[in-house]
C-alpha cells in the first residue's frame, strides 16, 4: 500500500465561486471531493489542510510553514510521497524554497496546481492532481512540479504565462 500525503494551501485548483461577491475565493479545501471520484488502487491518501490562500497572497512565513509541514511528513518513514497543492502564480518560488531547504528528500515532493478551478468547465485541476499522485510512484526523490503531462525537477523552473505552462529556464 502506497501512502501519499497531500498538503492543501489553496490556489486556483481549490477556488470556489462565491455567489454574494461574484468572485472565486479560497474558503475551504475541496480536495476530498475531487479525490472521491478517483479509483486509486493500493494507495492511501492523507490530506493536511494547511491554509486557504491565493498564492499571490503568500508570505515568506507561509512558505516556511509549507516547508515545516513537508519536513514533519517526511519524518514519517511510511510516507511514499508528498504533494503540495499550490497556486500556480508563485508555485515556483515555493518549489525553489523547498529545494533549497530540503535538498533531495527521501521521497518525491511534488507541487501541482491548476490554471482553472476544479468547479469550472475545462478545468485542468483533476488532471493535474491525478498526474501528481501517479508521479509519486515514477520519479526519483526530489522536488518537482507536475502539470499537463509533464514532470519538471527544481531548481530552474518558471511559469510561462503566454504558454500557460511550467518550463525549464536553464
Amino acid at each position: 500500500m502506497r501512502r501519499i500525503s497531500i498538503i492543501t494551501t489553496g490556489g486556483t485548483l481549490e477556488k470556489v465561486y462565491d455567489e454574494p461577491t461574484g468572485t472565486l475565493v479560497n474558503r475551504h479545501s475541496n480536495v476530498a471531493h475531487m479525490l472521491s471520484g478517483l479509483r486509486l488502487e493500493d494507495t492511501r491518501l492523507c490530506i493536511h489542510e494547511l491554509m486557504h490562500k491565493d498564492s499571490l497572497d503568500m508570505t515568506d512565513d507561509d512558505r516556511a510553514a509549507i516547508v515545516g509541514n513537508v519536513r514533519e511528513i517526511l519524518d514519517d518513514t511510511d510516507v511514499d510521497g508528498v504533494l503540495v497543492l499550490h497556486g500556480t502564480d508563485t508555485l515556483c518560488k515555493t518549489g525553489d524554497k523547498l529545494h533549497d531547504e530540503l535538498g533531495t528528500p527521501r521521497v518525491p515532493v511534488i507541487l501541482t496546481g491548476a490554471m482553472r478551478p476544479f468547479e469550472m468547465k475545462q478545468s485542468d485541476a483533476l488532471q493535474n492532481l491525478t498526474e501528481a499522485i501517479f508521479a509519486t510512484s515514477l520519479v526519483e526523490p526530489g522536488v518537482y512540479v507536475v502539470t499537463h503531462g509533464r514532470s519538471l525537477r527544481f531548481p530552474g523552473i518558471t511559469k510561462d504565462r503566454a504558454k500557460g505552462a511550467f518550463v525549464r529556464v536553464n
